[in-house]
This record gives C-alpha cells, sequence and structure tokens, in this order.
C-alpha cells in the first residue's frame, strides 16, 4: 500500500501542469464577480480576493525575471521568492481584516 502511494506521488510529480494554472484564472475570476455582487461582503474580503490575483502576477514577472537574471528557478532565489510571497501575505491579511470586521458588526443575541 505504501509503496503503491509513493508510485502514485512520483507519477503525480512528472505532469506538467501549466495548463491547469492557466486554466485556473477562469473559475477564480468567476468566483470574483459573484463576490462583487454580494452586497453583505464588505470590500476588505473583496479587495483581498482581487490581491490574489495581484499575486499570481507578482510571482509569474518575479519567477520570469529570475530565471533570465539569475539563471535560476523563483524558489531557488530566496529574496525574489519572498518578496512574491509578501503579495499573497498581504491578501490573506486583508480578507482576514476584512472577515474580522464582519463579524464584529454582526449582532449578538443573547436569549
Amino acid at each position: 500500500m505504501n509503496n503503491l502511494f509513493i508510485e502514485f506521488i512520483e507519477k503525480l510529480g512528472l505532469i506538467d501542469n501549466t495548463a491547469l494554472f492557466a486554466a485556473s484564472i477562469f473559475p477564480y475570476a468567476i468566483f470574483l464577480f459573484y463576490l462583487y455582487k454580494i452586497n453583505s461582503v464588505n470590500k476588505f474580503v473583496k479587495i483581498g480576493f482581487s490581491l490574489t490575483v495581484l499575486f499570481v502576477f507578482i510571482t509569474i514577472v518575479v519567477s520570469i525575471f529570475s530565471l533570465n537574471f539569475y539563471d535560476k528557478t523563483l524558489v531557488e532565489v530566496d529574496f525574489l521568492h519572498g518578496s512574491a510571497e509578501f503579495f499573497l501575505t498581504l491578501s490573506d491579511f486583508v480578507i482576514l481584516f476584512g472577515f474580522i470586521r464582519m463579524l464584529n458588526k454582526l449582532e449578538v443575541n443573547n436569549s
């Protein structure tokens, strides 16, 4: 059983996921479209989820820069990788801040 799982993971590692990564923008765009239609969700949550798209864009740009300038992948250049990941942390913080604000505005009904 353990050997079968390891073989499965190794086969998954051989699959080129570039097309899947590129295609994932469509369901996320649909998610953002409907998220912006919900009036009960505050603007910080909406902006935070939108910043995730900025994170993806920054990561792609920095990854191309890393390959061309250092001849290494983004994961191999720590300060560039950390700089790109900062945008994910930023978007997560904004989403969290928005949900905290939404929770604080809820009425508490004590019986």
